[in-house]
């Protein structure tokens, strides 16, 4: 209580009665900051993730070697010729003319050099049927500019491959492929962000049925995104961007962005049609749903946080990126939003939608989640044991969950290069993804050195897991070399990790012992995963601690309840390892391959489910500390627990199921890209929200708090003095809703300022803890 005798108003109150007071302020200083952020950003460019940087365990220590080696390396690409029907070798008049034609095209190039001719180089270019051959030049300048310079050399050899349809003719390499790749996500993402705007806006169509109240939250929450994308880029010079990070800030932030805002504008109208004038219905909305907004970003930005632990660079690039956008998003709903709805009035329900805004229940109760919550609070028992068997057995497969690190590779079949590169593996296996043996000395030439080179060719050879090409590559101080060998399998499968581990044990451990002040490791794609498996294994325990230890602590002081953050904990765990079963089912096991597009590699991202933890954690927070801050704040006055959890799912339903809607639909968008570590993020994100906002919201929630009746309210006495994040005061049953909501003085009888506080009376009586908002 203040010295004046009214219940203290909490920060959310604050800020949105002094945005409603100073709008110009709140909103042209947003709109400001968010073009400065886009226009600033662009002019500073960003830093990106390095290789070296995005390596974890050994294989970051070679990855680390080679940057600081100095390696002129170009990039490597390869014209594969093979006759379409099989018939001719390497050693046909017409297949030799062939290979010259190709040979002859690319020396007219400006950017090859280096051409390697399979005639003069049978035994490691021409495959052990005859039957295929590769004709490789490297480009001339560094890795990093090839990708942007190699389009004319693609058609160039597009061009032979007319001339002669009796062949296949087809290019692959390092820069052909990145520049495929760059070309795939960026069509993408545009396609992405072309599609999130009018889909968002449609949801909201049918959730408020008029035209200004669902283009608010729209614009908010892309204004934030664009604000969130210009600050990562002068981040990046402390935290480097990933690639993945603008699709993560791009996705998380249309989704929480549009979420707060809905539960934000959904309560104003609420309270609107309750009789309240706008200015005083906005002061309610920001004390009550304003500081669920809060509590939510405040666990979400908790979750992400998570990242920062994971012991890779990627996560702490992804975590940052998705901080930031959470955060821009949270303060925008709750300075920009008030200040907005302040100036619009009742005018932000123009532009009405006849038949919708018929359709609409202006009581904000949901006849079908009533329909749907009668059972289950009849027989709560059966509708937790059922909803709880089923997201169990959903979660089963997880068990056998297989991860590596997304590669070229994972995109669609339908993409030429990818079909170009499975042709060439099985022509000549493990040549595109060897592993690499790095080494760093005072000089790698000398005889010892050289001697251990044989040794571990002749070494590799034996395991029958490592094969030819073997090349020796030095650099130009001659501290470091780099052996590659081409290995078994796929390079991310059993046979591939095999093989990896009779390189490191039993090819370079043993000579390595016998370089004395040598640095040896190993790396590769194979390499790369399985270090990065590893490191996620070890870390998650960290990690999961972070988040459920900080969320646990948030909602106990939001809700002064020990049960709630226990059972909020619990029933959020359910619906990720559920997300995960499915995500596995379809992605690991390759079902639904044709409808969503894609061809399964058995795996899932290495970064992804440690990533869908900490971002499916926070999100379906949203709903849960909105809808439990709804069901509080009526047993507050009150109302007894069962009859608060129907009567508050139900007033929320609208507002849950508009949210969800529209986090689906924009992971959906994500799901129906081609780069498969992407498309596995939005299908997952879209089915755990689905869980989420069904299952859990819709029956394991009600269900389990009409258990456990009081006892969901239970606080300790030796916890009682913990400090509350809930609104002061309580309202009796007979007073307005809202508690501690602040009244205007043109709605207040009593001369009372714009944004201070209008005392609400004593609680009911009942010994509880301060009212909770929501």
């Amino acid at each position: 209580m203040s010295a004046r005798g009214r219940p203290r108003r909490n920060l959310a109150a604050r800020a949105g009665a002094f945005s409603a007071l100073h709008w110009k302020r709140a909103a042209f200083g947003w709109l400001a900051f968010a073009i400065a952020a886009v226009l600033l950003g662009g002019a500073v460019g960003g830093r990106s993730l390095s290789e070296s940087e995005m390596a974890s365990g050994e294989a970051a220590k070679a990855e680390r070697i080679l940057d600081s080696a100095g390696f002129t390396e170009p990039a490597t690409e390869s014209v594969l010729i093979q006759t379409r029907d099989g018939a001719a070798t390497a050693r046909d008049p017409q297949f030799a003319a062939v290979i010259a034609k190709v040979t002859r095209t690319l020396s007219r190039q400006p950017e090859v050099t280096n051409i390697r001719d399979p005639l003069k180089r049978p035994r490691s270019l021409i495959s052990a049927d005859l039957r295929s051959a590769l004709v490789q030049f490297d480009m001339r300048g560094g890795r990093d500019n090839a990708p942007d310079k190699v389009q004319p050399i693609l058609d160039a050899v597009a061009a032979v491959q007319q001339e002669r349809p009796q062949f296949r003719i087809e290019e692959f390499g390092s820069a052909s492929a990145m520049h495929v790749t760059d070309e795939t996500i960026g069509e993408d993402f545009r396609r992405a962000e072309r599609l999130s705007l009018p889909i968002t806006l449609l949801v909201l169509l049918f959730a408020f049925g008029a035209l200004v109240a669902a283009s608010v939250p729209v614009l908010l929450a892309f204004s934030a995104v664009l604000a969130a994308l210009g600050l990562s880029t002068f981040v990046s010079y402390l935290v480097p961007t990933a690639d993945a990070t603008q699709s993560v800030i791009l996705l998380i932030g249309m989704a929480v962005g549009v979420d707060y805002s809905l539960f934000y504008l959904r309560r104003a109208r609420e309270e609107r049609a309750a009789g309240n004038d706008s200015s005083r219905a906005l002061l309610r909305a920001a004390g009550t749903s304003g500081q669920a907004v809060l509590v939510s970003g405040a666990t979400v930005l908790v979750a992400m946080a998570g990242m920062l632990f994971a012991g890779a660079k990627i996560f702490t690039s992804i975590g940052v990126g998705a901080m930031i956008v959470v955060f821009a998003a949270m303060v925008g709903s709750l300075t920009v939003l008030p200040a907005i709805l302040h100036k619009l009035g009742d005018r932000v329900e123009r532009g009405r939608v006849p038949l919708v805004g018929r359709l609409r229940r202006p009581a904000g109760e949901s006849r079908l989640w009533g329909a749907i919550l009668r059972p289950v609070l009849r027989w709560p028992a059966a509708a937790a044991l059922v909803s709880a068997g089923v997201l169990v057995a959903a979660a089963v497969p997880t068990l056998e969950m297989h991860t590596k690190l997304p590669s070229f590779t994972d995109l669609p079949r339908s993409v030429a290069l990818v079909a170009t590169y499975e042709r060439i593996q099985r022509a000549f296996p493990g040549s595109q993804t060897p592993a690499e043996v790095v080494v760093k000395a005072d000089r790698v030439t000398a005889p010892a050195y050289r001697q251990a080179y044989r040794e571990f060719r002749r070494r590799a050879l034996r395991t029958g897991l490592l094969f030819r090409p073997f090349h020796v590559f030095v650099n130009r101080d001659q501290t470091v070399g780099r052996i590659e060998f081409a290995i078994a399998g796929s390079g991310a499968d059993a046979t591939s990790y095999e093989a990896l581990s009779a390189l490191r044990d039993d090819v370079v451990a043993p000579i390595a012992a016998r370089l004395p002040g040598a640095e040896v490791a190993v790396t590769g794609e194979t390499a790369a995963t399985h270090d990065a498996n590893e490191t996620m294994k070890s870390r998650a325990p960290l990690v999961f601690a972070f988040v459920l230890g900080l969320a646990f602590l948030l909602l106990l002081l939001t809700f002064r309840s020990i049960v709630v953050p226990l059972k909020a904990i619990l029933l959020n765990l359910l619906s990720v390892g559920a997300a995960y079963g499915v995500l596995i089912m379809v992605f690991q096991w390759g079902n639904l391959e044709g409808p969503l597009g894609f061809h399964s590699n058995g795996a899932i991202a290495s970064w992804l489910p440690l990533f869908l933890f900490v971002v499916l954690f926070g999100l379906s927070m949203d709903y849960h500390v909105f809808i439990l801050s709804r069901i509080k704040e009526l047993v507050d006055r009150g109302m007894p627990t069962a009859q608060a959890v129907e009567r508050g799912i139900r007033t929320t339903a609208g507002t849950v199921t508009a949210a969800a809607t529209v986090m689906v639909a924009v992971f959906a968008i994500f799901a129906g890209l081609r780069e498969i570590s992407v498309k596995q993020m939005g299908f997952s994100l879209a089915v755990a929200v689905l869980i989420d906002a069904t299952i859990i919201r819709a029956v394991l929630l009600p269900s389990t708090m009409k258990l456990l009746g009081e006892w969901n309210w239970y606080l300790p006495r030796w916890l009682q003095w913990l400090p509350s994040l809930a609104a002061g005061g309580a309202e009796p049953k007979e007073a307005a809703p809202a508690p501690g909501a602040a009244v205007p003085v043109r709605a207040a009888a009593n001369g009372t300022p714009l944004g201070e506080s209008v005392g609400t009376g004593s609680s009911t009586g009942r010994k509880r803890p301060p009212l909770p908002v929501g």
